[in-house]
């Protein structure tokens, strides 16, 4: 068995050996029901998006605010119908939106999601952008950029579950998929927000050779990329067992390997967190800024109210050896 990485509430990178282990996970309330998060800090105040209910308010993206990131606000929903070209893409209308990725370059707001139906490849990743977003009124001002990348049927891949990250070079990525091969990445435009006309190139970071596997999430720190993904079953409310993992690359087109060495591409992934007490199937997870240190954004399923997804956060520590750990999960 590979030795992990984080036992969830038990250890920390001061216990491993590392100088810089992580508080514990903060106690958060207020309104948590989200799924798929993402979070973004704007003009001093938090954001977040996630995936929007079942044919509710057009299941188009929810949408909560904070002020300090602790104590969470409802603030409903991204309009209440979906973009006129997700139905003539997919050839019909989901009955929602799902993981939305926020980022900011040069003062504009870039909003990747994904338009899909479950369990199937036919899939699209759509881009919205807004030049002044303005926290307190989060769903004015987008502006709909259309499809960035679509999978078929016939494709090895699913467009699903974009992950944008700009890179200290000048450059953008965008990280997406699920089961089928895997983890992909594509280079952007980064003004645009669009796929690169210069690289068509796509890139394979992770695979359980068609097994569970999306979330992806990249982080660049100390001299590595950070590869966050989830492993296993979503989206069953208590019977849930994803998980998050992780791996690292020093390049960001890979390969990724694990702590142990194991090669993500050959089902590598050491394990960041996985249930424990009533944090059932934590995963979903994105990775954020604020105030000069990286956290985690993810979603469980609360045990104590009937598997009810619910946001948590996490600021992430590192090990001696530099990989990312998490602190203790709140009571």
């Amino acid at each position: 068995m590979r030795r992990l990485l984080a036992l969830t509430g038990a250890l920390t990178a001061v216990g491993l050996g590392g100088n810089f282990g992580p508080p514990a996970q903060p106690a958060l309330r207020g309104d948590l029901q989200i799924h798929d998060p993402t979070i973004l800090k704007v003009a001093g105040r938090y954001l977040a998006m996630g995936t929007g209910f079942e044919n509710v308010d057009g299941g188009t993206l929810r949408i909560k605010t904070s002020q300090g990131g602790v104590s969470w606000s409802d603030a409903g929903t991204l309009g209440s119908a979906q973009p006129a070209w997700v139905a003539k893409q997919l050839g019909t209308q989901p009955p929602n939106l799902w993981a939305p990725t926020l980022s900011q370059r040069g003062g504009k707001v870039f909003l990747y999601y994904a338009a899909s139906l479950f369990g199937k490849n036919t899939s699209a990743i759509g881009l919205a952008t807004n030049a002044h977003l303005d926290p307190l009124k989060a769903a004015d001002g987008w502006t709909d950029q259309g499809v960035v990348l679509t999978s078929r049927r016939s494709d090895p891949f699913n467009a699903i579950d974009p992950f944008r990250i700009d890179t200290r070079d000048g450059r953008a990525w965008l990280a997406f998929g699920s089961y089928w091969d895997g983890i992909k990445l594509r280079e952007l435009d980064p003004g645009s927000g669009k796929l690169s006309a210069r690289n068509p190139r796509l890139y394979s970071l992770a695979s359980r050779g068609g097994g569970a596997i999306e979330a992806a999430s990249l982080l660049e720190h100390g001299g590595f990329f950070y590869l966050f993904v989830s492993f296993d079953r979503c989206c069953a409310g208590l019977d849930s067992t994803y998980r998050m993992m992780v791996g690292r690359s020093k390049q960001i087109t890979g390969p990724y390997i694990d702590h142990e060495g194991v090669p993500m591409m050959q089902g590598g992934g050491s394990q960041l967190q996985a249930t424990l007490r009533r944090f059932i199937g934590p995963g979903g997870q994105e990775v954020y800024r604020d105030a000069e240190a990286d956290w985690l954004a993810y979603h469980f399923y609360d045990g104590d109210s009937g598997g009810t997804p619910q946001l948590q956060t996490a600021r992430l520590g590192w090990d001696a050896a530099g990989w990312p750990v998490l602190g203790a999960l709140p009571r």
